[in-house]
């Protein structure tokens, strides 16, 4: 009777699946392009109605590879991104697995562990402004990796070709959402109830960012969101908290929530986790006060002494690791935009996971090659968004350094071995090349000569006379 029971539930689990999930060869789907016998996935959305930021819209989503379904799934689609989508022609995508009904439903996407909520990011290409951020198409799929096999968190990332309602948009990459869960951001769930001091410790999921999405009340028509640029600098009470320091560690004496011009002093921390509309009053004291505690604790302690105390707060090491790949990576929106941090129950905080890439690799001309990103503030003044004080500040401390010091050592050895990073980047844009989606990707967004091959060769002297460079400054701690 056991083996029953068990036989019939692997059935029902198997029929839920099949539902969503269909690997036989389609012999009559026509896609917008030819893709011959390339091995990148393809993905087909057909949608029921225009796509708009928020909501999303209700569309039907097919995953080919060798032209074969591998998935077929309803979804749920919208724009995402904030200065990206104002710019770019070429729009990334939020996206959100469904079943019939319309409920989310966690399903495995690319190989993927199954989860509901996935991005579908396109690089950032507008021909009229001749604006082309990463014309590799590797930024973040790089980073992400080399955080991963670092032993971080990372979004897992994959290559794909993308059309939209008969329409061929080029190269994508599929991307995790950022998120609490076993396979993602992994810490505890923090109900409203948890309020007690065995409980109200974490989970917390934090953002140093620009406002937008759903940090910003309202639906609106999909033409305003071309020109929001205020929304960007929208932080209230309900949707995040400010540093009690200034990014020139001094005690903030302006109120928070005030002015646009007072912004490029402050920091703001968004509420991630549990987000905005969940988080409560017991809870966003806690983390409030958790974060007060660190930076005073960071400020104040003496380094020359042997004794620390911001190490109570923060689990070095995943600073560190941070510090490492945003620098290797040359990532100027590093430490102060798409910056996340998270911080388990009645464990430390931790920085990471890293994202948002694309301005990276020496494509910007703000801090200059043989200088830490982390010097930002340096080199541009009152941008509305600046860096902390924390890590001009860590790198003060000896044991900050020397802990890095021996961490640069092994990964230098190993996943940051300049040898391992470029043959890395070289057989990904073999990859991308030997299946001729670069060809098409750039047939599409035509009106910026790329010279693909001699973007890679930048790419790759970016990389290794970074490395050295970094070698020549921590191995000198």
């Amino acid at each position: 009777m056991k083996h029953f029971f068990l036989l019939i539930s692997f059935l029902v689990i198997l029929s839920c699946k099949k539902e969503f999930n269909d690997s036989s060869p389609e012999a009559a789907v026509k896609f917008a392009v030819e893709i011959g016998d390339s091995k990148i996935p393809y993905i087909q959305i057909k949608t029921t109605s225009q796509i708009l930021n928020e909501p999303k819209v209700s569309a039907e989503m097919n995953i080919y590879i060798d032209k074969i379904n591998v998935l077929k799934t309803s979804i749920g689609i919208e724009y995402r991104g904030s200065s990206s989508f104002r710019i770019s022609d070429k729009k990334s995508y939020g996206i959100e697995t469904r079943d019939s009904k319309g409920n989310g439903i966690d399903l495995e996407v690319a190989g993927f562990p199954a989860e509901s909520d996935w991005i579908l990011t396109g690089d950032v290409f507008r021909a009229s402004d001749h604006i082309i951020f990463d014309p590799t198409l590797m930024h973040h799929y790089v980073g992400y990796e080399l955080f991963r096999r670092m032993g971080e968190y990372a979004s897992r990332t994959k290559f794909a070709e993308l059309e939209v309602n008969g329409v061929y948009l080029g190269i994508y990459i599929i991307m995790e959402k950022l998120k609490r869960g076993p396979d993602r951001i992994n810490i505890m769930k923090l109900a409203p109830t948890d309020t007690d001091t065995s409980t109200i410790t974490g989970g917390y999921i934090l953002k140093i960012d620009k406002t937008a999405g759903s940090d910003v009340i309202g639906y609106h028509p999909l033409e305003y969101y071309l020109n929001n640029w205020d929304d960007d600098l929208r932080y209230t009470e309900h949707n995040s908290f400010r540093s009690k320091y200034d990014i020139f560690s001094q005690l903030m004496t302006i109120s928070p929530y005030g002015p646009t011009s007072n912004k490029y002093l402050e920091t703001y921390f968004l509420y991630e986790y549990p987000d905005a509309d969940v988080i409560n009053t017991a809870q966003k004291t806690y983390i409030q006060n958790y974060m007060n505690g660190f930076e005073t604790a960071l400020l104040t302690d003496d380094f020359s002494s042997d004794i620390r105390t911001y190490t109570k707060y923060i689990d070095r090491k995943s600073f560190i690791d941070y510090f490492i790949l945003n620098e290797v990576c040359g990532n100027i929106d590093a430490y102060r935009l798409s910056t996340y941090m998270y911080k388990n129950r009645s464990e430390k905080l931790k920085m990471g996971p890293v994202w948002d890439l694309n301005i990276g690799y020496n494509l910007q001309d703000r801090v200059p090659f043989n200088d830490w990103i982390i010097n930002y503030n340096t080199y541009v003044k009152a941008d509305a968004w600046m860096l902390p004080f924390w890590w001009k500040r860590l790198m003060e401390d000896p044991q900050f350094r020397s802990e890095l010091k021996v961490r640069w050592t092994e990964l230098r050895t190993d996943v940051l071995n300049t040898e391992n990073v470029l043959d890395f980047t070289n057989e990904t844009a073999e990859y991308l090349t030997k299946n001729n989606a670069i060809s098409r990707n750039y047939s599409k967004w035509t009106g910026i000569p790329v010279d693909y091959s001699g973007s890679i060769n930048e790419m790759n002297t970016w990389l290794r006379n970074r490395l050295e460079w970094m070698d020549s400054k921590i191995l000198a701690f």
